[in-house]
């Protein structure tokens, strides 16, 4: 394929088009400041992308409630004292011609207690101190989430996408390892996944006609079990109440883990689904021109960018200019992360990943 398919729009079921299919993928970065208000550093790594040609700018995870702080220097979405930066953002990514979307997150039994005390998940973890939540816990997490996309509203942004991806809390929900509760939010696969859909309901009677909805999950790893994983997704765009599913998958040209499921890859599982009105991206290790088309050929709608977003905050356009365009070598060198706009703090975080930051840069 051409690379020209990359730069067609895109319709989504609600609010304005993509203008091409590229979707900048939610980053970790800790940025933003420690009540979770958005930092001048993080507002124009975000401006970069969208100015870069990405068709929709997505922020980092940003967590619904302050239990829900998975890392040092989040986004948040939990209180009202958010929307002012929130409100910033979303013009400056709309000024630039992409649109926006707010990812709405909550760590569970992923938070870290330095920052939150005891983490919470939807059954206790005695051995990691880790507390169920009661029922009526659960529904106000739902209810948060809800809360946090009118946020996202009335700030501006087009849409949010709800994260159950990564072993956080929802996908903890949809786990039969770490949900073992009894009630309507444990046991059958449809109890687990009920507080994913009851946020969709609870987001789509809460938020104009116009406002989209994404959701974000991942078929393996944490308990997950693929099969389950592509019945929820199944449903999700039977039901037509998302604009798009966002499926992490590490690596797009992978097979799953699950030796019984070997032989194809794991994306192919959730290409052959109907959809509908619903667009599907895929995100993983896509780093080149070759790697965008790859997934488009694969049967996706769009292609979510990840790391080659950290190297080039203009990866869109470096396509549309080279179709044979292929991301910078890694190790990459401090200076050339600091011209793409990562702070030093966002350096340091990088400095995690193993091979991507050269060893001998000072900062």
């Amino acid at each position: 394929m051409s690379s020209d398919r990359l730069f067609e729009s895109l319709p989504l079921a609600r609010g304005p088009a993509m203008k091409n299919r590229f979707m900048l993928a939610p980053l970790t970065n800790r940025q933003s400041h420690g009540d979770g208000t958005l930092s001048d550093v993080e507002r124009n790594w975000l401006e970069m992308r969208a100015a870069g040609g990405f068709a929709l700018t997505m922020t980092a995870a940003a967590h619904v409630q302050p239990v829900g702080q998975g890392f040092t220097g989040q986004l948040g979405a939990f209180d009202d004292v958010h929307i002012d930066g929130l409100e910033s953002l979303a013009k400056r990514i709309r000024e630039k011609g992409s649109l926006s979307s707010l990812q709405l997150h909550h760590a569970g039994s992923r938070a870290e207690p330095e920052l939150i005390g005891t983490p919470v998940a939807p059954s206790a973890v005695p051995d990691r101190n880790v507390r169920g939540l009661s029922e009526s816990e659960v529904e106000a997490l739902r209810d948060d989430f809800i809360a946090a996309a009118r946020r996202a509203e009335h700030a501006g942004f087009d849409g949010i996408e709800i994260h159950g991806a990564h072993g956080y809390i929802l996908a903890e929900f949809l786990s039969a390892t770490s949900n073992t509760r009894t009630d309507r939010y444990g046991g059958s696969l449809e109890n687990r996944a009920r507080i994913i859909f009851e946020i969709i309901d609870g987001i789509r009677a809460a938020t104009g006609p116009s406002f989209q909805v994404g959701l974000r999950l991942s078929p393996e790893r944490f308990g997950l079990v693929l099969e389950e994983i592509r019945d929820v997704a199944a449903e999700a765009m039977r039901q037509g109440k998302i604009d798009f599913l966002d499926m992490s998958l590490w690596d797009v040209y992978k097979e799953p883990e699950d030796d019984r499921l070997k032989g194809r890859s794991l994306l192919s599982f959730f290409a052959e689904l109907p959809r509908g009105d619903v667009r599907l991206g895929a995100a993983g290790k896509v780093m080149d021109a070759e790697d965008a088309r790859a997934v488009l050929d694969a049967g996706c709608d769009f292609v979510v960018i990840g790391r080659a977003a950290i190297l080039r905050h203009d990866f869109p356009e470096r396509v549309r200019g080279d179709p044979a365009y292929r991301s910078p070598a890694l190790p990459i060198g401090l200076q050339h992360l600091l011209d793409e706009g990562l702070s030093s703090e966002f350096v340091r975080y990088m400095r995690r990943w193993p091979g991507f930051v050269e060893d001998d840069a000072a900062e």
